[in-house]
């Protein structure tokens, strides 16, 4: 059925005689970023609600709070948000695949608004953590439409690039509530709040579903419509190649649908399965507890105790700033330096400044110098760490996620490594309050920073460089025939264009689909 229709397409363009107006790559461009954009304002939902946590805590800790928390409650506070996101990875991907990736993204929308609603008439710490269950399983939810809709309707020269704006999506929401919760009380932030889902199922209702999707169900009338959008609201005959090539994938799969349900355990069993999941995996733990996950959740009480010289509110603004900077370098500079110099720049840059700070911090306490006069120096060094982390350790393993596994099993290892990565994240944060409990914040700066040692001669081990690559060369790097430690040279690098097209979809797993 998809060869055909895709045959009488062909000929339909083939029996115009079009003359092909050629668009230029800002026109090509343009309707990707927008839709980008409009999946990155989900993801700005999300961020906010990470960043709330930060704002929340030290409400709660306060004397005259309205709601009376004990420290193991603030503990779940501070985490049970990223307990619950694996729970959601784990309908993400059928659900995904069933109803689309823009309707899914549409509707975890309505989740996110009934949070805000519950957090602005929370009176009781169980309202608290309803809410926190709802965007954590919401968070979840929202894992694999938004991986796979940059991957199913960028063009591969964007697609790293416009990849890693995702995680800045994410850093911009938790900086709106630093900035809103250093303005105004935590439950009018969480009816501002309410804007920020508004806004974006208005702005996904612009914007097409991937191509991909659309041809899988059958729907090829449709998915040459949005394909023609997304490249610059094009003609048909301008994109024939790009959506024969998508027909042709839809129906190969089709065709191989059985073998690949009878053999697909079998590519969970290869090294380009287990190493990339093993190098992502290890990429999110350092990113946990090398000390930029806690860093952002409890950024106010970190202040709070090394003295800032300026608001601890007024503090966590700047850190936000800084947060939001670095992963704009990021985003700007990982086509030029690589993803190997940035990651080894910041997990070095982060380790030293949470070493600095530690040392700092046991000879304040042994009254070697008046604190008083040197409070500026850990503050500089908190804020130079979420600045150095966010360039390079924390966007790593959210941009290699959607890069480095194979076609066959990139679907489900993309949802187990975001499960990986949410638990890691919440486990850190669980314990940090009975961390700097047992071994005071400087002993448990000292772990941050061997974290970060460890972790720097791990990546320079194992992490290739994926900029610049085709998911073919990724692939066979991991398998073993080529080695990616080192940037290809421009005039050897050759952009396999039609195969990565054919590749850049996440496989669709009918089997999965079938259970929902």
């Amino acid at each position: 059925m998809a060869a055909s229709e895709c045959v009488e397409n062909e000929k339909r363009n083939d029996d115009k005689s079009v003359e092909v107006v050629y668009i230029s790559k800002l026109r090509q461009a343009v309707p990707q970023c927008c839709a980008v954009a409009a999946k990155n304002l989900l993801l700005l939902t999300f961020g906010s609600t990470l960043g709330f946590v930060t704002i929340l805590i030290p409400a709660l800790e306060k004397e005259d709070s309205d709601i009376k928390v004990t420290t193991e409650e603030l503990t779940w506070i501070s985490s049970l948000n990223l307990f619950l996101v694996p729970i959601g990875c784990l309908v993400s991907g059928p659900l995904s695949q069933y109803l689309g990736r823009k309707r899914t993204m549409m509707l975890t929308n309505i989740p996110f608004v009934i949070a805000w609603l519950i957090y602005y008439y929370a009176s009781n710490p169980g309202m608290l953590f309803a809410a926190l269950a709802m965007t954590g399983l919401t968070g979840g939810f929202l894992e694999a439409p938004v991986l796979t809709y940059v991957a199913e309707v960028c063009q591969p020269k964007l697609r790293g690039m416009l990849s890693a704006t995702s995680s800045m999506a994410v850093i911009l929401g938790v900086f709106t509530q630093m900035l809103s919760g250093s303005l105004a009380h935590w439950r009018t932030v969480a009816i501002i709040n309410l804007v920020y889902p508004v806004v974006c199922f208005l702005a996904l209702c612009l914007v097409p579903e991937s191509p991909h999707w659309l041809a899988a169900k059958g729907r090829f009338a449709e998915s040459e419509q949005a394909l023609c959008w997304l490249r610059g609201w094009a003609s048909p005959s301008q994109v024939q190649d790009e959506f024969q090539t998508i027909c042709e994938t839809v129906q190969k799969r089709v065709d191989n649908a059985d073998s690949e349900k009878k053999e697909i355990w079998r590519s969970y069993t290869k090294r380009t399965f287990y190493r990339p999941f093993i190098l992502v995996s290890a990429a999110f733990f350092i990113s946990s507890f090398g000390g930029t996950s806690t860093l952002q959740t409890f950024a106010v009480l970190i202040f709070e105790k090394l003295q800032a010289p300026i608001d601890k509110y007024t503090a966590t603004v700047f850190m936000g700033v800084a947060q939001l900077v670095g992963t704009t370098i990021c985003v700007v500079t990982i086509h030029f330096l690589g993803k190997r110099k940035l990651s080894f720049i910041s997990v070095t840059g982060t380790g030293l400044c949470f070493f600095i700070t530690a040392v700092y911090g046991y000879l304040n306490d042994a009254k070697y110098f008046d604190g008083a006069t040197y409070a500026w120096l850990p503050t500089t060094l908190m804020i130079g760490a979420a600045f150095v982390s966010s360039f390079g350790i924390r966007l790593l393993p959210w941009v290699l996620i959607g890069e480095v596994y194979p076609v066959e099993v990139r679907s489900s290892a993309t949802g187990a490594s975001g499960m990986v990565g949410y638990i890691l994240a919440s486990i850190a944060n669980k314990t940090f309050l009975y961390m700097i409990r047992g071994i005071t914040l400087s002993g448990t700066f000292i772990f941050n920073s061997l974290v970060n040692l460890a972790g720097l001669c791990f990546l320079f081990i194992m992490l290739p460089e994926t900029e610049n690559r085709t998911l073919m060369e990724i692939e066979e790097h991991f398998a073993g025939i080529q080695n990616l430690k080192n940037r290809p040279k421009k005039e050897q690098h050759v952009i396999k264009e039609k195969w990565a097209v054919a590749n850049s979809a996440i496989v669709h797993d009918e089997n999965i689909e079938s259970r929902l």
